[in-house]
C-alpha cells in the first residue's frame, strides 16, 4: 500500500490515503507522439496535480517552466493524474500512455516482467545524485539482473503514531515512546485507564485495511505474509510471528480492555479519534498527522511518531516514475533529465521547502516536501534544511527519522489487496469475538491465500 491528503487509493490504501490521488487522466498523449520542430524533444509526463490542489498545481507548472528554460531542447507536455492499473494496458496498446508515467512501488515488478517499461540502465550512468538514492528503493525498479526500469521519487514507511498529550496525562514519558509490543500493551493500559472513552490503542479491521495493518505488525516482528520459491509464492503468515500479532491484539481488546468496545475501524475512524484526543496510539505513516491536523482538529504539537515496535522490519510503499517502453532513446534521455531535475535534485527539494513555508504549509514531517529517499550526505543536507525551516515541532518525529536507516523496509506482498481481504476476517474475529480461535483463523486464512497464489502459476 502506498501513502498527504493527496493520494486516494483502493480501499486498503485509503488508510494512508493521502500522498496523491489515483485518478486516470484519460488525456491522449498523441500531442507528444512526435518531436517538436527544430529538434526539440516533446515529452508527455503525468503527475500534474488537479486544479483543485491550487498550490501543488501552481508549483508543478512553475517547475515545468523553469525546467524548459534550463533545458531548451525539451518541451514538457504535462497531463493531470497518475497511472491507473485498470486502464494502463489499453493506454499502452493504443498509444495513449505518457512518455513518463507515475507508478506505485507495488506495480513496478509486474510492469518489468511484462516489458511494459523502458530499460533505463545505460542512460543512468551519468545521472546526478543517482548514487545518493537509497539502494533498497532503487531495487524496487530493478529486474533480477539488476537492470533499472524506473526511479523512486517518494516513499513512506510505517511507524507508531502516538498522542503525546495523553502520554503525559497517563504518566508516560512522551520522549520515550514504546519500543516493543510489550511496551505498547503496557502504555495502552495506562492510557485507557484515563477513562472518558479513551482507547489506548486502535487497529483497523475492514475494507482490506485490517489485512494491511496485520501485515505491518507482522513485519515489525520479522514475519512475512508470503515467501517466494522457484518463482512461486506461498502464504507464510501462519507462523509464530502471525500468532503473536493476533494474540497481542486479542489480549489488549479482551483482557486489558485497552482498545475500547467499538471495533470494525478503518483509517478515518482512528484519525478522528486521535484528533479528538480519545486515542493513544496506532500504526500509521507520517501523512496521517497532516490529515488529523487538517481534517479532524488535531494539533501538530500533540503528536509523536516512533519506529514500529520491535523494529525487525517495516512496511514500506511509495511511488516513482517509469518510461514508456515505446519511447525513443532521445525521449528516454529527456525523461531521465526531467525526473532527475524535478524529483531527484536536493537543490529543488530545498526550494520546495521554502515554497511550502511561504504558503504556510507544514514543513518538518518525514514526508514531502522532504521525501526520505536519500542516503548519506544528501540525506543529512535535506534533514538540515527541514530543521532550519520547520514550522512544526520536528523533535516530536525525530525518533522515527533517527531509526529509519536502521529498520529494513519490506514491500507489500503479491496480490496484496486480495490477501488483505482474507486477513480482514482474522482481524475482525480477534477484535469482536472473545472466544476467537487464533490458530483456526490463521489456518483458514492461509488456505485462502494459497488458493490466490496458486492461481498465479
Amino acid at each position: 500500500m502506498s501513502s498527504t491528503g493527496k493520494r486516494g487509493r483502493t480501499l486498503a490504501c485509503l488508510a494512508l490515503a493521502s500522498l496523491t490521488a489515483l485518478t486516470a487522466c484519460g488525456t491522449s498523449s498523441s500531442d507528444g507522439a512526435e518531436d517538436a520542430p527544430g529538434g526539440t524533444v516533446r515529452l508527455t509526463v503525468n503527475g500534474q496535480p488537479p486544479t483543485t490542489q491550487a498550490f501543488e498545481r501552481a508549483l508543478f507548472d512553475k517547475h515545468v517552466r523553469q525546467f524548459e528554460k534550463a533545458n531548451p531542447g525539451i518541451d514538457i507536455v504535462p497531463h493531470e493524474g497518475f497511472m491507473d492499473p485498470r486502464t494502463f494496458n489499453a493506454k499502452l496498446a493504443g498509444g495513449k500512455l505518457e512518455d513518463v508515467f507515475y507508478v506505485y512501488f507495488t506495480d513496478a515488478r509486474g510492469l518489468i516482467a511484462k516489458r511494459q517499461a523502458a530499460d533505463l540502465t545505460d542512460h543512468l550512468k551519468d545521472m546526478p545524485h543517482r548514487a545518493d538514492v537509497q539502494d533498497e528503493l532503487m531495487k524496487v525498479f530493478q529486474d533480477d539482473k539488476g537492470r533499472q526500469y524506473g526511479l523512486p521519487t517518494a516513499n513512506y514507511s510505517m511507524g507508531l503514531l502516538y498522542n503525546r498529550t495523553l502520554f503525559k496525562k497517563a504518566g508516560l514519558d512522551p520522549d520515550k515512546p514504546p519500543r516493543t509490543w510489550a511496551d505498547v500493551r503496557a502504555a495502552a493500559k495506562r492510557i485507557a485507564a484515563l477513562g472518558d472513552n479513551t482507547a489506548g490503542y486502535a487497529d483497523f479491521s475492514k475494507n482490506n485495511q485490517g489485512g494491511w495493518h496485520f501485515t505491518a505488525e507482522l513485519y515489525s516482528r520479522g514475519g512475512r505474509i508470503a515467501t517466494e520459491q522457484d518463482g512461486h509464492w506461498k502464504a507464510a503468515f501462519n507462523s509464530a510471528a502471525g500468532r503473536a500479532t493476533l494474540q497481542d491484539l486479542h489480549a489488549m481488546r479482551w483482557k486489558d480492555n485497552s482498545m475500547g468496545s467499538r471495533q470494525l475501524l478503518q483509517a478515518e475512524d482512528a484519525q478522528r479519534m486521535m484528533g479528538s484526543g480519545k486515542l493513544g496510539m496506532y500504526l500509521a505513516a507520517a501523512d496521517n498527522i497532516t490529515v488529523i491536523a487538517k481534517q479532524f482538529g488535531g494539533r501538530y504539537q500533540d503528536y509523536g511518531l516512533a519506529p514500529v515496535p520491535g523494529g525487525r522490519s517495516t512496511l514500506i510503499g511509495g511511488e516513482g516514475y517509469m518510461i514508456n517502453p515505446k519511447a525513443s532513446p532521445k525521449k528516454i534521455a529527456a525523461g531521465i533529465t526531467w525526473l532527475q531535475w524535478k524529483y531527484l535534485d536536493p537543490d529543488l527539494v530545498e526550494q520546495n521547502i521554502r515554497d511550502n513555508v511561504a504558503a504556510k504549509l507544514p514543513v518538518g514531517l518525514p514526508m514531502p516536501p522532504t521525501p526520505d529517499i536519500w542516503k548519506g550526505a544528501v540525506r543529512d543536507r535535506v534533514e538540515a534544511a527541514k530543521h532550519k525551516y520547520a514550522n512544526i515541532p520536528v523533535g516530536n518525529y525525530q525518533p522515527f527519522m533517527d531509526a529509519a536507516p536502521r529498520v529494513p523496509g519490506v514491500l507489500e506482498p503479491p496480490e496484496a489487496q486480495r490477501v488483505y481481504a482474507v486477513l480482514d476476517n482474522a482481524m475482525q474475529a480477534v477484535l469482536t469475538d472473545e472466544d476467537a480461535d487464533i490458530d483456526a483463523l490463521l489456518t483458514t486464512a492461509q488456505k485462502k491465500a494459497d488458493q490466490i497464489y496458486s492461481a498465479l502459476r
